[in-house]
């Protein structure tokens, strides 16, 4: 069918703001102000829509005036001249319509054609299993794509999917639920809709009929299918489960679930209905190769049945776009309408609830505002305000709708092409959404890289002030301080060597050499745990100050603190160094001949004289005690020499850093288990999503 206005725009001044219009005083008349103040539903017995499109032409004259039969002036007249195809297609649905109405008046009539429709529908589909032609024309059949074309394209697809599916955005940033969402709807697309389209590439067509509450769509399913399939009433949200009603010969292709595969199917909506659930239902009103899908309400009440209305959209082959003259500059519709925009989907409007007052003052403002959308050209269907009767609309009123529907259904080559123009619209607008979800990729897995380098900053500076503490003899104070001074003012300092000639020398005091070795211990250990817990703290601070996925994760209990057994491995860590340096003085040991000719010297005494210089003796100002201002360092200079004791130090002091930074990777590990809790992939994810694209344009 050649279709009613195209003078259908969008206003760039506010309707996308959800803002009513205002511009044409007209729209407010006493009529349709006092509709509007009492919004009515849609029910049995009260007033909803009758369709009566306006029809132009190409040559049609804009904003001509209304014929009160509905149309424009200016439309060419059937009699008038030869019958197009669409006109053919007309006047079969007009003897379609008066066909409905005769069956209306004789119920019993209608009942045995119903049945008499069914049993060839049966009988259509039993030829179809036994492997039987048909004519050419009786049913619509689906081609698939040449086998190269399907191939190259779905193993693109699936190589994109892989890369849809594997991004993982869980930090809380800005537009982080924005991309999980687009993510699923990627998903659901390419499922429902993209690559089943890549393996048929006609027929059958699904028609999804979309628009705001109350705006009429069930009505106009239930009109069309001849019979209620579909839920109306004063109830909102009315349709809570999709319906899919099509025509008995295409049944079984919609039941296959190849479109809308993720869907079970349901022979009859039900109240306890599953979430992912369809009705599928078939009636011979409709035409072969088409299907409508009725939609829950694009701005439902009801959070999760915009997503299953905007799932169903992206799985549609037509988009036929239903609003009321009340309703038509919200932002709901709008933003339906940019969505259709930014998909390139084949689109259709249905302007329902026009008042005959005011019908001329606002199909003329919808038009220009559709105009300024850029969607002038789209074909538009008004609908006069009239009264439902069962859920239905007079069959008179919607037999435009019914002979667009069987055009597109007898015009191969006209459904084929709204099909692959929505195919191509879908995959022209991967081009863009496939690199916004890759960015927020680059956005998490750039801030997961910020999270971690406060972990790793947290812990080396904790690092660093145990080099410090190390050198500056600050370790050297308190119990540490007293148990040298204990070891070395006592003599037994000088006991530990002993000359090689001469009387056999006094023994050491084994008391006063372990405790001189447990302060020592303890000393260190003291210094690793503040650190540790220094840097704990430290941590949660950095995390805090990043708003959003930092808060969330610093809130992780336990993180503000080190992990319970962080003192055991602490002991454990400093025993295993001093036993290390106990080992390094026995294995390189004096290396001055003429020293080690006239004195002998007891490795663990002299590995504590060692660790006490290496930790910075006579750097503090603390008081060094009777007999031990010379030592150690000149002690132990003069027993190991100047180079072997910087060769030990330097061992000693690599090993002990090497041992703390250890046992500070195991902490940092609790942190790093934290955010890959969050489920952050690497960067690679990003560039494979970036590749997976590329390689869907090159197959196109």
């Amino acid at each position: 069918m050649r279709s009613a206005a195209r003078n259908t725009p969008d206003h760039g001044t506010g309707a996308g703001s959800g803002d009513a219009v205002t511009e044409e005083p007209d729209i407010a008349g006493p009529d349709l102000a006092d509709r509007d103040a009492g919004e009515h539903p849609e029910s049995p017995g009260e007033q909803t829509v009758a369709f009566r499109p306006i029809r132009d032409d190409e040559d049609m004259i804009e904003d001509a005036p209304v014929r009160p039969g509905g149309g424009c002036e200016g439309e060419s007249s059937d009699a008038d001249g030869e019958q197009d195809p669409a006109d053919a297609a007309a006047a079969e649905a007009a003897q379609d319509a008066q066909d409905a109405q005769s069956l209306e008046d004789d119920p019993e009539g209608a009942e045995d054609a119903e049945h008499a429709d069914d049993a060839d529908g049966m009988e259509d589909i039993e030829r179809a299993e036994d492997g039987e032609d048909e004519p050419d024309g009786d049913r619509v059949r689906s081609f698939p794509m040449p086998e190269p074309v399907s191939a190259a394209l779905t193993e693109a697809l699936n190589q994109l999917r892989t890369a849809v599916k594997g991004l993982h955005f869980g930090l809380d940033v800005p537009g982080s639920e924005e991309a999980r969402k687009a993510q699923a709807s990627v998903l659901a697309q390419l499922d429902d809709y993209v690559i089943p389209r890549v393996h048929m590439s006609t027929a059958p067509a699904l028609i999804v009929v979309a628009g705001s509450t109350g705006a009429g769509k069930s009505t106009i399913v239930n009109s069309l299918a001849g019979g209620k399939v579909s839920a109306t009433g004063v109830r909102r949200p009315t349709t809570a489960t999709p319906v899919i009603v099509c025509h008995p010969d295409d049944h079984q292709w919609y039941a296959r679930g190849d479109l809308l595969g993720g869907l079970r199917r349901l022979d009859e909506p039900t109240r306890d209905a599953p979430p992912g659930s369809v009705v599928l239902t078939s009636s011979p009103s409709l035409p072969r190769g088409l299907a409508l899908l009725d939609t829950p309400d694009i701005d439902s009440v009801v959070e999760e049945h915009h997503e299953i209305a905007h799932r169903m959209l992206d799985a549609a082959d037509l988009w036929v776009f239903v609003t009321t003259a009340s309703r038509y500059a919200d932002a709901p519709s709008w933003g339906l309408l940019r969505r259709a925009k930014e998909r390139g989907a084949r689109l259709v409007i249905v302007l329902s609830r026009v008042p005959h007052r005011s019908r001329e003052v606002v199909v003329k403002h919808f038009g220009r505002m559709l105009k300024e959308y850029g969607l002038g050209e789209v074909e538009c269907f008004v609908i006069n305000e009239t009264s439902v009767r069962d859920g239905r609309l007079p069959e008179i009123e919607i037999a435009d709708l019914r002979i667009w529907m069987s055009a597109l259904s007898a015009d191969d080559e006209r459904r084929e092409a709204a099909v692959k123009s929505t195919l191509n619209g879908v995959l022209n607008s991967f081009r863009t959404r496939l690199p916004a979800l890759a960015r927020h990729l680059e956005t998490q897995v750039a801030l997961r890289a910020d999270l971690r380098s406060d972990v790793d900053a947290a812990y080396m500076g904790a690092l660093t002030r145990i080099d410090e503490a190390t050198r500056d003899g600050s370790l050297l104070r308190g119990e540490v301080l007293a148990r040298w001074q204990d070891f070395a003012g006592t003599g037994d300092l000088m006991r530990t060597l002993q000359l090689r000639r001469g009387a056999k020398g006094h023994q050491q005091g084994p008391e006063r050499v372990r405790g001189l070795k447990a302060a020592l211990r303890a000393g260190l250990e003291a210094l690793v745990n503040s650190a540790v817990q220094q840097a704990a703290e430290e941590v949660v601070a950095r995390w805090r100050q990043r708003a959003g996925a930092g808060d969330r994760l610093a809130a992780t209990p336990g993180l503000g603190r080190p992990a319970e057994e962080i003192a055991r491995r602490t002991t454990r860590t400093i025993t295993a160094w001093q036993d290390h340096v106990t080992e390094l003085i026995r294995t390189e040991g004096v290396t001055k001949r003429s020293v080690a000719k006239l004195i002998s010297f007891d490795v663990e005494s002299l590995s504590l004289i060692f660790m006490i210089g290496l930790l910075g003796y006579g750097a503090t100002d603390a008081p060094a005690g009777a007999g031990a201002g010379a030592l150690p360092q000149r002690l132990l200079r003069g027993l190991l020499g100047a180079e072997s004791l910087r060769n030990i130090s330097a061992k000693a002091r690599s090993d002990l850093r090497a041992r703390v930074g250890l046992l500070f990777d195991e902490e940092t590990l609790r942190y790093v288990d934290a955010l890959d809790s969050a489920g952050i992939p690497d960067e690679a994810a990003a560039t494979r999503l970036y590749q997976a694209t590329y390689n869907l344009e090159v197959a196109r």
